[in-house]
């Protein structure tokens, strides 16, 4: 398994992240078998939320940790906090809560990562950075990222923070590249050149926080999978084209696309079947052609001039 820095950080991990959110529901036993899966493949790097399952993902994982007496010096741990019922909240007390309720169910000391999840209309940046402070303080978050924020935004929150932000999580894949088909169409009069991100991807770079690819192989706002689905077909076509050069799966095909990207994004993968774990595992020894990463992207629907 590939490794990359995440961020300005100290952390090198690995380039597919598991992502936690379906865990809940699980059987302990189900749950052991993705885990244990994930790591006999190298992922290291493990994504939660507080909301996941209300809570139920994190304490299931944490279970299945303890349960496999793996060190705590094996895993990087991420989790978010911020969405409640109805509303956004980036309070200092609400923060500090979420971290404590996280670290509680994952039974372990710290965080690795805590990303604040949706950008809260009504967050007071300095009273974010005490928050920030306060755990950095007493070790129970080594360092802190985003979720689905805009540049302008990174930028408001940075500017209370001591320390740099590592992390935006967005959401990016095959049916969701507008952050790079905007930067083609710049000052074109057609609906791809209308800036909706702020270039956030160049921004990313620009800043050097780590892109995590969220959703990876959805299309529209969670309608399902594009991958052999039927009214993808020549992007399925090319998929599998490929697939058949390096004796791949298209699903492995899907994701190596994102890590031919230069912006060095890792990938959240949110799969609770282990074999399918295994399989988009290889997506990291496949290194795609400029010229096969294009024909993807143009298969998907968007055009070059």
């Amino acid at each position: 398994m590939k490794k990359i820095q995440i961020g300005t950080s100290s952390i090198e991990a690995s380039q597919l992240a598991l992502g936690c959110m379906r865990m809940a529901g699980l059987s302990t036993e189900k749950a052991k078998e993705v885990v244990t899966a994930s790591m006999e493949v190298g992922i290291n790097f493990f994504d939660h939320a507080d909301i996941y399952g209300d809570g139920e993902s994190e304490r299931l994982f944490g279970e299945v940790i303890r349960g496999l007496n793996v060190s705590r010096d094996q895993l990087y741990l991420q989790s978010k906090c911020g969405i409640r019922k109805g509303y956004y909240d980036f309070s200092k007390e609400h923060i500090i809560s979420s971290v404590e309720g996280s670290l509680q169910r994952l039974q372990t000391d710290y965080l690795d990562v805590l990303a604040l999840h949706r950008p809260d209309a009504l967050m007071e940046p300095d009273e974010i950075s005490e928050a920030f402070y306060k755990l950095k303080k007493s070790g129970k978050v080594r360092f802190f990222g985003v979720s689905n924020f805009a540049p302008s935004t990174v930028e408001l929150l940075q500017q209370s923070l001591s320390d740099k932000l590592i992390v935006n999580q967005l959401q990016f894949g095959l049916q969701h590249a507008g952050m790079v088909s905007t930067n083609m169409n710049v000052n074109m009069e057609n609906e791809t050149g209308i800036n909706r991100d702020g270039s956030v991807l160049d921004y990313m770079r620009l800043k050097q926080l780590t892109v995590q690819a969220w959703s990876p192989y959805q299309f529209g706002y969670f309608d399902g999978v594009f991958i052999n689905h039927p009214d993808f077909k020549e992007l399925n076509d090319c998929l599998q084209s490929i697939a058949n050069r390096y004796q791949v799966t298209p699903t492995v095909i899907a994701t190596s696309w994102i890590n031919r990207h230069p912006a060095n994004i890792q990938t959240i993968v949110g799969s609770m079947n282990p074999e399918r774990i295994k399989e988009i595992s290889q997506s990291t020894s496949v290194e795609l052609t400029r010229q096969e990463w294009y024909e993807l992207y143009q298969a998907s629907g968007f055009k070059l001039l």
